[in-house]
């Protein structure tokens, strides 16, 4: 199958959406499909080291910096975009968490005939209300999404909450489908003694938030953690906000961005994972944290409805309650026993929610779309 990944972001980006497309592609690959992604142009003074490793042609489309994000890159319309899909024989097209350059492929792809399909990820519309854009913001987002996803033959969310949310918008052919965590990559097993010794020297138990520095995931509210007597608050990543989060907190210790092996020691590492974002579609970071055998801290919102089995792999606590973030990480650094509990249970849900089998899943779609065999899902 010749799919053509259009993407919002990619490496050297680090973030969900950039994530879930490399591990994709490359799956696609390895099971024989002819896999093109089409991306913004990442600066020149950082682009990834990988970009010519990828076992898949990646097509760069000029891009300019996010106003307020350097760091995220907008991808502009460029006829290098149509020229890749007539050119790799395109035979579906998948948007990745679509809304500049994917609103220009999913016109693109319209006027070719292609079948689309779309993968909702980032909640601009809740973005919009986190950035102070007003109702105005929010409902011209929810608009844009729709003139988008509505082009598609199929929408696919990450969550059940996200699912229904799509559908009371107006957004139509809603179908579930998660993502993968690498079990062998996120494992206890990676847990580390000198990196412990270099966040706690005096053997604190370590809480950490694993994700990007931005508004949205209102990271200051794990503030009050800091004052726990006994424990250690570490922040994993990088962002527009990093310099305010570390005024605001000066007792956490902050890592920067970490990849890899690396990034996955420092989960093993933590004895608790907190997650303060209450606009995630899906949470990649619970399931990895989940996976490294950790207990679970994240809003009672959106994704982690579906990942954080409240009360058996971790603790769901009201959105913006900076007390209840506090509170329940007391409550586990007061209980060995229960976190090991909470942490035994995570890992042995996320077992079975492997890149493969939701590619595998992936691939069921593109036959749907295509007007192949249905996949063995439900339609929401």
């Amino acid at each position: 199958m010749r799919v053509a990944i259009i993407t919002e972001s990619f490496p050297p980006d680090l973030n969900g959406v950039a994530h879930c497309v490399v591990r994709v592609a490359e799956l696609l690959a390895a099971r024989g499909h002819q896999p093109i992604v089409i991306a913004p142009q990442p600066p020149r003074t950082t682009r990834s080291p990988r970009e010519e490793k990828f076992p898949y042609p990646v097509v760069r489309v000029p891009a300019v910096p996010l106003p307020g994000y350097p760091g995220f890159r907008l991808g502009l319309p460029s006829h290098r975009l149509r020229d890749t899909l007539v050119g790799h024989k395109t035979e579906v097209v998948h948007l990745a968490s679509p809304v500049i350059l994917g609103a220009h492929g999913a016109a693109v792809a319209g006027r070719l005939g292609l079948p689309m399909l779309a993968v909702f990820q980032t909640d601009l519309p809740h973005y919009a209300r986190a950035y102070r854009l007003g109702a105005a913001g929010e409902a011209f987002a929810w608009r844009w999404l729709r003139g988008i996803h509505n082009r598609a033959a199929r929408t696919l969310a990450p969550s059940t909450v996200t699912a229904t949310g799509l559908l009371g918008h107006g957004i139509r052919n809603v179908w579930l489908w998660g993502r993968g965590v690498d079990a062998a990559r996120f494992d206890p097993a990676r847990r580390s003694a000198r990196i412990r010794d270099q966040i706690a020297p005096g053997g604190q138990l370590i809480a950490g938030y694993v994700g990007r520095l931005a508004p949205e995931k209102r990271v200051e509210l794990l503030a009050g953690i800091t004052a726990l007597p006994g424990v250690r608050l570490v922040i994993v990543g990088g962002g527009p906000a990093d310099a305010a989060l570390r005024r605001q907190m000066p007792g956490a210790v902050f890592l920067g961005e970490r990849r890899g092996d690396e990034l996955a020691a420092i989960y093993a590492s933590l004895d608790v994972f907190v997650h303060s974002g209450p606009y995630e579609t899906f949470g990649q970071t619970l399931q990895e944290a989940a996976a490294s055998g950790l207990p679970v801290v994240a809003p009672a919102a959106g994704g982690p409805l579906d990942l954080v089995d409240d009360g058996v792999t971790g603790y769901l606590v009201p959105p913006d309650d900076p007390d209840g973030f506090t509170g329940v990480v007391a409550r586990l650094a007061a209980d060995p026993a229960l976190r090991a509990a909470f942490g035994a249970a995570g890992r042995r849900k996320v077992l079975a929610r492997t890149w493969p089998a939701l590619t595998e899943e992936l691939v069921g779609h593109y036959a749907a779309v295509l007007g192949g065999k249905r996949p063995a899902t439900v339609a929401i």
